[in-house]
């Protein structure tokens, strides 16, 4: 049979969809416009066909790419990583998780402090991470109160200092909320736990305490099928976190972008017949949210670097994705996540339906395209890209 693996470039975007505007992502172009700005040269990414999917000043086209390439729409209501990587194994979404511009109301609130045994929160509304730890983490240290806050996504966010309430207590005060508060039409996609530390002018977060509870997915999806398939699978970085830890044979939870390719590379030399699903957070989270291309740029490089080696690894009969779940661009005035289509290489590019796979139609098309690799007979809304299908 063989392996299939699906590395997710978190924020990578190759132009805005046609419903942008109603998002207030008109005109964004994640990679279009880093490469705009930095000169970005991916020649590994390059050589898979890359720059075949749309106009790049520094990644141009080539005649014989070694992988099949597209670009997927979004056909799911949002733009967070939950939606996307739900709807890449199968499951679209109707309407959006909810979001909280204004902050979350009184009875939210209420029934979160009523829980952890807490007066009050500070903040509560949205907020940048790493500049809200700096405003309101003192006043946090002298009353205990916790932050919350929120962002455009559909998240409820728990900030505290490991001082203050330890990482584990953390952890329970977002589970009570995960599970007690934040359900129906309060359902957040994820609640986080954003541990930090340090003193006042230097707290610092700590990003590999951060843990995500995310709402459970439909049972009908991708995971679920394999799994009562019998084929194991492999979850790397965040995503075991975006299924509410369920599914997953084996997860690996990593720091950063290096620790994801590591273990993957790891994973390669050990798995047979399975299903590998990461994610590669560092684009989206250090450098897409905090508007800097140039680091977005070096990141980028750091993954097409390590292409030569993926490929190393692969068996004959395996299967590589490599797409992403919405856009991020760095130079935008925007720190939120937008509304973008997002590349899809497939290799190698002989296993395709045809070399140039076009725009397709939904994310949902990785999902049936896993399915047909492993003879599964799933029935998700989209269409297979190989060529057996």
């Amino acid at each position: 049979m063989g392996n299939c693996y699906l590395i997710v470039i978190d924020g990578l975007g190759v132009g805005a969809q046609e419903d942008a505007a109603d998002y207030g992502d008109e005109g964004e172009n994640t990679l279009g416009h880093l490469c705009e700005a930095t000169g970005c040269k991916l020649p590994n990414m390059q050589r898979m066909g890359l720059g075949n999917i749309v106009p790049l000043t520094s990644v141009p086209m080539i005649e014989d790419p070694i992988c099949a390439y597209g670009k997927m729409q979004e056909r799911s209501a949002g733009k967070d990583s939950t939606t996307g990587h739900w709807e890449l194994a199968g499951i679209q979404l109707g309407r959006p998780f909810p979001t909280y511009p204004e902050g979350f109301p009184k009875e939210v609130i209420n029934s979160f402090c009523g829980g952890i045994g807490k007066e009050k929160v500070l903040v509560n509304k949205p907020y940048s991470g790493t500049q809200v730890i700096n405003d309101y983490g003192e006043e946090h240290l002298d009353t205990t109160y916790p932050i919350v806050y929120t962002s455009a996504d559909s998240v409820f966010q728990v900030a505290a200092h490991v001082d203050v309430t330890p990482v584990d207590e953390l952890y329970d005060w977002c589970e009570f909320a995960r599970n007690q508060v934040l359900t129906e039409d309060h359902g957040v996609g994820r609640v986080i736990a954003r541990p930090f530390k340090g003193e006042a002018g230097s707290f610092e977060r700590i990003s590999e305490k951060r843990h995500d509870f995310s709402i459970s997915p439909p049972d009908y999806n991708l995971l679920g099928r394999l799994k009562e398939e019998g084929i194991n699978t492999y979850s790397i970085g965040k995503v075991v976190d975006l299924f509410a830890e369920e599914y997953f044979t084996q997860f690996r939870r990593t720091k950063h972008n290096a620790e994801g390719i590591s273990q993957l590379l790891s994973l390669m030399s050990a798995v047979s017949d399975s299903f590998v699903f990461v994610n590669l957070i560092d684009t989206d989270q250090m450098y897409g949210h905090r508007q800097d291309p140039s680091g977005y740029a070096e990141c980028l490089q750091e993954i097409d670097r390590a292409i030569p080696a993926i490929i190393s690894k692969l068996e004959e009969d395996d299967l590589l994705i490599i797409t992403s779940d919405h856009g991020n661009d760095p130079t935008s005035n925007s720190t939120d996540h937008s509304r973008e289509y997002v590349p899809v290489l497939l290799f190698p590019g002989s296993k395709a339906a045809q070399v140039n796979l076009g725009t397709r139609q939904t994310f949902s098309d990785v999902a049936c395209t896993v399915a047909s690799y492993f003879g599964i007979p799933a029935e998700f809304s989209g269409k297979s890209m190989l060529e057996k299908a």
